[in-house]
């Protein structure tokens, strides 16, 4: 039998259900809360010896938390005693629904919540489900669990939401294999033409000045490669006709306050890279580290009199020599399935959507989000109607003409 007892004040406060031991298997209990100091510092305690993705980290989500101020929800799994899961969530409203998913929304990809990896091997969905109906008796106001774009294995070790019953993402995740190193890997990618062409950058680079690939050490390169970043992004998202999901100024400050302090790191775990040339930034990535592997998490480039030599490409070119020199195995692309991706590309990742209906009118939602699912992925995977819809797009936007880096 199972003697579960809480209490919560919808204001934050903790939240924590105890569960008698079985007479024949462990004794598990969850503990659910609104993030706080004490809270975080227990998320960030049980990271140090937990597996989890980039946006599943301490420092993600202890920056998510303090400056774009979410409603939160962490959540801990615990096994005779043990932290063996734990998910940090943020709550938001979608019409007359409820969501709680992964703290920071679309950039938030590859997700893999922060796990015990010994509990790994023996994973329990009756524990993993008692996580989640403790959330929904603590918190009656959530509709629906959407964890979404699930890594479907980290480093070998699989994902204990996607044991749950899921469906495909809409969006592939593309990365480049690096075995055998830059060589070994041009070998195998046109690498002759990939050479040409990046001999040919260097010339017009040079015609047009100086030119330097840079790493940000300081936080004042931080600022000035994110500042230019997201100057480059919001013009190329205005054109496009879209929303710029890094918009809003509590985002911007979210990833100027997690690049720097990744700096205090003895590797940072988070890390920005640029192509200044003739004293102007052309193109910036923010990258992040998981194990062997370096995820290139966002990019741009600077549309002026330089676009057509393709600084984007140049700094790609550079990047991925350099994760191979430092004995990174895969450089990931993330999300999106994109033509300059697929340039160096031989390795797909289908991520996968878990959706947990908490109330009848979560169930309603989950059908509707999964049927979405299944049309943004039918539209992105037939070229001829993801091309209508982008054209569309762009003469909403008031653009006629595409161009080449359009995605």
């Amino acid at each position: 039998m199972i003697d579960a007892t809480a209490s919560f004040d919808g204001n934050g406060s903790t939240a924590a259900m105890a569960m008698q031991r079985a007479s024949s298997g462990p004794a598990v209990s969850v503990t659910v809360s609104a993030a706080s100091s004490e809270t975080l510092a227990a998320y960030e305690q049980f990271c140090r010896s937990a597996v989890f993705a980039p946006a599943q980290s301490g420092r993600w989500v202890r920056h998510w938390v303090g400056e774009v101020h979410p409603d939160s929800l962490m959540a801990m799994l615990n096994v005779d005693g043990r932290p063996v899961l734990a998910l940090a969530l943020e709550v938001v409203r979608s019409g007359p629904f409820r969501v709680a998913r992964f703290m920071g929304d679309r950039h938030a990809n590859g997700n893999f919540a922060a796990a015990d990896p010994e509990w790994l091997g023996r994973v329990s969905c009756q524990a993993v489900r008692s996580l989640f109906d403790e959330i929904a008796r603590l918190r009656p106001d959530i509709d629906v669990l959407a964890l979404q774009r699930l890594l479907p294995e980290l480093d070998g070790r699989a994902n204990p939401l996607s044991a749950l019953p899921n469906f495909p993402s809409p969006n592939l995740s593309l990365a480049v294999d690096l075995d055998g190193g830059f060589d070994g890997l041009l070998d195998r990618a046109s690498g002759k033409r990939k050479r040409k062409k990046h001999r040919s950058q260097t010339r017009k680079f040079e015609t047009a000045g100086s030119f330097r690939r840079l790493r940000a050490t300081t936080p004042t390169e931080v600022h000035s490669l994110l500042d230019a970043f997201f100057g480059m992004k919001e013009f190329r998202f205005r054109r496009m006709g879209i929303p710029n999901a890094f918009g809003s100024a509590d985002v911007r400050v979210f990833f100027h306050a997690l690049f720097t302090d990744a700096l205090r790191e003895q590797e940072p775990s988070f890390v920005l890279h640029g192509l200044e040339v003739g004293g102007k930034l052309r193109a910036v990535t923010g990258s992040s580290l998981s194990g062997k592997r370096l995820i290139c998490e966002f990019g741009a480039i600077a549309e002026d009199e330089l676009a057509y030599a393709s600084p984007g490409d140049f700094l790609f070119f550079e990047n991925i020599k350099e994760a191979c020199q430092q004995g990174f195995a895969v450089y990931d692309f993330s999300v999106g399935d994109e033509p300059y991706k697929r340039l160096w590309c031989d390795l797909e990742t289908q991520h996968v959507d878990v959706l947990v209906p908490l109330t009848a009118k979560g169930r309603a939602l989950s059908f509707v989000l999964h049927q979405n699912a299944r049309a943004k992925a039918f539209v992105k995977n037939s070229p001829t109607i993801w091309k209508l819809t982008k054209m569309l797009r762009r003469k909403a936007a008031g653009k006629q003409t595409p161009s080449e880096d359009d995605s």
